[in-house]
């Protein structure tokens, strides 16, 4: 009788495995494709803004369309994790689904650009939720000996969607029409949204939570002048402006109230006492500089290969694609030694420090380097910081128990948005002050004494030199003045491409002592075994 219930037992537990396996089968793919319609979004929006301004007009809130969604996908992000700690992540993701869908549907149905700017706003307040409550998802699903191999595979997500993401943003304009660039959202994530609701357990606590309304405004009014002022400092008004440090002291004051506000809270939007964990400050903080990093050469890597050595590409996105290849193949694989060595100290040293040996070779290029070099250095940049994405994610989740799981990884997920903002000023800024001084002392006299002053402001603007248009302009306009015209032009460009070099070396230069900094804190992060059940010892998930 015993060996008949003993039986019994066993093929009730093989069966129940079997149902667990098939419900895996349907979340984890609902997830990834929530992760690449929010992934997909930063890319695949910027290349039908052209035609987009050509119909709804307003060049001048160009850039808040995605400033817009960038400010409300940003400020979300901590509040989302937080609510779906206390009352599941089932309900959540898929409000947050919801609501990018919804904004993305009325984003394609926009008939001016204040309507476009609202609607990305309202679709930044969905985006906030899928990033973080996936992962968090996935750590719900799996232990964190296991995690390893399933959150590299999302993390993949981002560096495929970088790939895919321009060329077909590219394609659905010129074929369809930019709405459809929103519109196309609609079936995916219908598809999502079926497979994650029919599917999803809620893993929510039964006890009664106080949500902290009073934090969540404190923190939404600091970190949103915050990231206004990094965004507009250096291009919209100079750094020391009114507008400028008045935003820096508006998030100040707010960010200070914030802090007095969560030390009293019985339940804390973003519970100050993590930073106390030994493991959480210095994994966030090597985070938050390679962020930094990353982000800035994603912006000034296309304006090197295209306005430098003068390649062609279809767009900005293409020329990426040997670092983003690297960037999903070392998550991919990173994410399985991980979860067959279960050591992420060696791991975390090692990808950092090949992180920072791509960044010096960036920072050696100069005018003379050949697109063979250029791509290794990508490829090896990309080697480094992809394992980096799913790596620190696991380490802070290792670090505390199951049920903050969403606090955890939604601050993670905040600083490394805030660092991204914060690099793409800052290096900005390094970029813009190196490239004017080294035109000004470039520029043969002959050329000063023959360009308008007007004319040579406008060359400051390197960007200039990746518009076709613009360059025809300039070509037509030395065609006028004969071969001495065409010699004078020639100069110019010699000088302007050797002083954006110049520039965009010191970038990198500067993102290598930042990711320096990155690889020193990775010796500080404490290794403990990773998890390999839940925490009421039975196996999360096989």
């Amino acid at each position: 009788m015993s060996m008949e219930t003993q039986t019994v037992r066993e093929t009730t537990a093989m069966e129940r495995a079997q149902t667990e396996r098939s419900r895996l089968a349907l979340i984890l793919p609902g997830l990834l494709l929530g992760m690449l319609l929010a992934a997909l979004d930063q890319t695949i929006v910027g290349t039908a803004m052209p035609r987009v301004i050509a119909e709804l007009q307003g060049l001048e809130h160009y850039a808040w369309v995605f400033t817009a969604y960038m400010l409300t996908s940003t400020v979300t992000v901590p509040l989302y994790g937080k609510l779906s700690d206390l009352y599941g992540r089932r309900t959540f993701f898929l409000f947050g689904m919801i609501v990018f869908l919804i904004g993305s549907a009325l984003s394609g149905m926009a008939q001016s650009m204040t309507q476009l700017i609202f609607f990305r706003a309202l679709q930044g307040i969905g985006g906030g939720a899928l990033f973080p409550i996936a992962i968090a998802i996935v750590g719900d699903l799996f232990p964190p000996a296991e995690r390893g191999k399933w959150q590299g595979l999302f993390a993949a997500v981002f560096g495929f969607s970088a790939i895919i993401g321009p060329s077909l943003g590219g394609w659905i304009t010129d074929n369809w029409g930019w709405r459809w660039v929103f519109y196309v959202n609609m079936p995916v994530g219908a598809l999502a949204l079926l497979t994650t609701g029919l599917t999803m357990p809620k893993l929510a606590s039964g006890r009664q939570h106080r949500i902290d309304y009073l934090g969540a405004a404190l923190l939404v009014s600091g970190v949103t002048p915050l990231l206004l002022a990094f965004s507009w400092a250096g291009t919209e008004y100079p750094w020391s402006s009114p507008p400028i440090i008045g935003l820096f002291g508006a998030s100040a004051l707010f960010l200070v109230l914030f802090v007095a506000a969560e030390l009293r809270a019985p339940e804390p939007i973003l519970d100050l006492r993590l930073f106390g964990n030994r493991i959480f400050t210095p994994t966030l903080l090597a985070a938050f500089l390679i962020a930094i990093g990353m982000f800035g050469t994603i912006l000034y890597l296309p304006l090197f290969v295209q306005a430098v050595l003068g390649r062609t590409a279809t767009n900005s996105g293409a020329v990426l694609t040997p670092m983003m290849l690297g960037f999903v193949f070392s998550s991919i694989v990173g994410g399985q030694i991980l979860s067959r060595t279960g050591r992420y100290k060696i791991l975390a040293i090692g990808t950092v420090a090949v992180a920072v040996i791509g960044m010096f070779l960036l920072s050696r290029m100069d005018v003379t380097t050949t697109s063979t070099t250029v791509v290794r250095n990508m490829i090896i940049l990309g080697l480094g910081i992809g394992t980096t994405m799913s790596l620190f994610t696991i380490i802070v989740q290792n670090a505390f128990p199951a049920q903050r799981l969403g606090e955890v990884t939604s601050a993670l997920t905040f600083f490394r948005s805030i660092g991204g903002t914060v690099g793409a000023a800052i290096l900005g800024t390094v970029m813009t002050n190196r490239f004017q001084h080294e035109l000004t002392t470039r520029i043969p006299d002959t050329i000063r004494a023959s360009i308008p002053a007007q004319q040579l402001d406008a060359i400051k603007n390197p960007q200039v030199f990746m518009s076709p248009e613009a360059m025809q302009q300039m070509q037509q306009q030395a065609a006028a003045f004969g071969p001495r015209g065409q010699e004078m032009l020639q100069l110019l460009l010699t000088a302007v491409r050797q002083s954006l070099a110049s520039a965009i070396d010191t970038v990198f230069f500067v993102g290598m002592l930042i990711l320096i900094g990155a690889f020193l804190l990775t010796f500080f992060i404490p290794e403990i075994p990773l998890r390999r059940r839940s925490p009421g010892g039975a196996p999360l998930a096989h």
